[in-house]
């Protein structure tokens, strides 16, 4: 497949190209926190650029990834990669997963896009007074079920009670390490012109099975969540692709917010086809009633990776030989302009600009 260069490209407005431009580079105005700042889109970036990097890069806080690797002396690998997060996911259990599997995934995908080994997590619980016994030993027995699926030891872990009304039930924070291959150096700043776009299965499945279990919405659909670790999906890939640039889990945001976050850290414009994008045809269906774009839903399981393209086939066919990955597809390219934009050529031949996720219609999601 070869996206198209010049003819899309030509076709954005060079105001447009200025707007997008000028968004990014806006310093954090606003007063409060808000829903927004926590969506992983562009007031979540406002806030990582304007507060904290200028803030902590001092301390070493410097490189947007969703994983540090970081060199350990007398180690054999040298390296290590250590991530961090929290899962306030609202409601606890939806189809195809619940808070406590979807932890362990998301800090196992974390450490696996940086081509790490994942090796083990901490856990930390943050419980409201009141939370039913019943539901809490169901949750630890998914993360127990999930980590051992997955190879991975909870090796440490807290537990915090707050007052009844001071908290929403049941948070969950994690931290992961993994080992990092010798050779194995994935970054943004990797991805080159010509370079071609992955992605390992359907989009909007993580983001519309939450919201249609948190909303109780009438719509006839068997969605499920996507969650699923990733960490054997990547290994097979940098077996396959050892030239392979980078990955991304595209969780909050989706899809378009990741590959905009992949063109402004490379300095790259990437092109995709919106009719190579696979979305489940229920999840298309409840996007158009409720008027989301799946490029936009957060995904759990699901992976992109740039890939030189020379190895793109063999990088497609590791990912479809996983599981989770029987859906995947070479969705686009990677070209050397316009800086730091993603494009979409649309189902209906046109092409527009495809930004990153504006305000947050899907809170609480992971």
């Amino acid at each position: 497949m070869t996206a198209p260069r010049t003819p899309l490209s030509d076709q954005v407005d060079r105001l447009d190209r200025a707007r997008i431009a000028r968004r990014l580079r806006e310093p954090l105005r606003d007063e409060r926190v808000t829903l927004s700042h926590g969506s992983g889109g562009k007031a979540s970036h406002r806030l990582i650029d304007g507060m904290i990097l200028p803030t902590l890069g001092t301390a070493g806080l410097t490189v947007e990834e969703d994983s540090a690797v970081l060199s350990v002396t007398g180690l054999a690998t040298g390296r290590v990669a250590f991530t961090t997060d929290s899962y306030v996911v609202s409601p606890l259990f939806f189809p195809g997963g619940d808070i406590g599997s979807l932890a362990v995934h998301g800090t196992i995908n974390d450490l696996a896009t940086a081509g790490a080994q994942p090796l083990c997590l901490s856990l930390a619980f943050i419980l409201e007074e009141g939370l039913e016994m019943s539901v809490l030993r169901s949750v630890v027995e998914s993360i127990g079920s999930a980590a051992t699926l997955a190879g991975v030891m909870i090796a440490t872990g807290d537990t915090k009670v707050v007052p009844r009304g001071k908290a929403d039930r049941l948070f969950i924070n994690t931290s992961g390490i993994g080992l990092v291959a010798e050779g194995v150096s994935l970054s943004a700043a990797n991805i080159r012109a010509g370079d071609r776009v992955l992605l390992s299965g359907c989009v909007g499945d993580h983001g519309i099975a939450v919201m249609l279990a948190r909303e109780a919405l009438e719509i006839e659909a068997d969605i499920r969540s996507d969650s699923a670790p990733l960490h054997r999906m990547v290994a097979a890939i940098l077996a396959a692709a050892p030239a392979t640039r980078c990955f991304k889990d595209p969780t909050r945001g989706g899809v378009a917010t990741s590959l905009n976050e992949m063109a402004r850290q490379a300095g790259v414009g990437i092109a995709i086809d919106e009719r190579l994008v696979p979305v489940h045809a229920d999840v298309r269906a409840a996007c158009e009633m409720l008027g989301l774009d799946p490029l936009h839903i957060a995904n759990e399981g699901k992976l992109i990776a740039i890939v030189a393209p020379d190895e793109a086939a063999r990088a497609l066919d590791a990912m479809r030989s996983a599981p989770a990955g029987q859906d995947a597809a070479i969705i686009g390219e990677v070209l050397e302009g316009p800086e730091d934009m993603v494009l979409l050529k649309t189902e209906a031949g046109g092409s527009r600009v495809l930004d990153m996720l504006v305000g947050d219609p899907l809170p609480r999601i992971c």
